[in-house]
């Protein structure tokens, strides 16, 4: 049983076969100095981390130490390996799927931060308890196509531009037959948020105050095209490393959130076993 529950939480086959190039060259076994923990150990137990939650101290011994665990994680982070197997996923999802640009949704999760650190603030919803906010685009099916960090008080208008410009290069352009439409809820309902969105070639759908509520009122069964980014959100609170943020530095906060983005992506391309 022990067995079988440690294998649910490793990274799977297929995701490590794509990061594995993505990584430096690694120690051959019985290199002098320190004793060499293999990669797809250690890239095992990152892995559990983000979707146990469990302290970095607190990795299990068949990882590795925690402290080496938590070193190569940030190596890796600083390196962008994380981000770049996301993307490398994205072009694979792609290829295999086709990335729906037609319609696109962006929303925020708000999350604790017990412990503060860059990009965190007084979150407005918790009694002014320190959180942090995640801002997630996605297409159509809602697969991740962007996302940024800020902190809890920080208005969602605020980080729109933010996540527009972290896009994959390979957006397509906008055009009369092939539009790309822009979904939000009331939060992003300001002249300037609209004004830029439209210069980013989309065709508008903020719901405006109220507007939601009455077509919620008049159509029966209604739900928001948005929705999407709204499960993707729930996918991601699932790695419970996500659900409260320990990591101080919003570029390891942000690490995690770019692996737990591969895997949701490898998932919706169906390449996961």
């Amino acid at each position: 049983m022990g067995a079988r529950i440690a294998s649910a939480w490793r990274m799977p086959d297929e995701l490590w076969a794509r990061i594995r190039p993505l990584l430096p060259r690694e120690k051959p076994a019985g290199t002098r100095g320190r004793p060499v923990v293999p990669f797809r150990q250690v890239m095992d137990g990152i892995f559990y981390v983000l979707r146990t939650g469990c302290h970095w101290k607190a990795v299990p011994r068949e990882f590795g130490s925690g402290s080496t665990v938590h070193r190569r994680f940030q190596e890796w982070t600083q390196a962008g390996i994380f981000e770049r197997l996301w993307r490398d996923v994205l072009q694979e999802y792609d290829a295999l799927v086709g990335i729906d640009w037609t319609w696109q949704s962006l929303d925020s999760a708000i999350t604790k931060a017990p412990l503060g650190g860059e990009e965190t603030g007084p979150n407005p919803t918790d009694r002014a308890k320190s959180g942090t906010k995640r801002h997630l685009l996605t297409d159509g099916r809602g697969t991740p196509l962007a996302v940024t960090v800020s902190g809890a008080n920080r208005h969602d208008k605020k980080k729109v531009e933010d996540t527009l410009k972290v896009l994959p290069e390979n957006r397509p352009t906008p055009t009369p037959e092939e539009p790309q439409h822009f979904c939000a809820d009331k939060g992003y309902d300001f002249p300037d948020v609209r004004d830029l969105v439209t210069q980013w070639g989309y065709t508008l759908h903020i719901k405006a105050r109220g507007e939601e509520q009455a077509e919620k009122a008049r159509i029966p069964g209604y739900r928001a095209r948005r929705w999407v980014v709204e499960r993707t959100h729930s996918w991601m609170n699932r790695f419970r490393k996500l659900l409260i943020r320990f990591e101080k530095k919003v570029q390891n906060f942000l690490g995690l959130i770019h692996l737990a983005c591969a895997f949701i992506t490898a998932r919706r391309a169906g390449i996961l076993g």
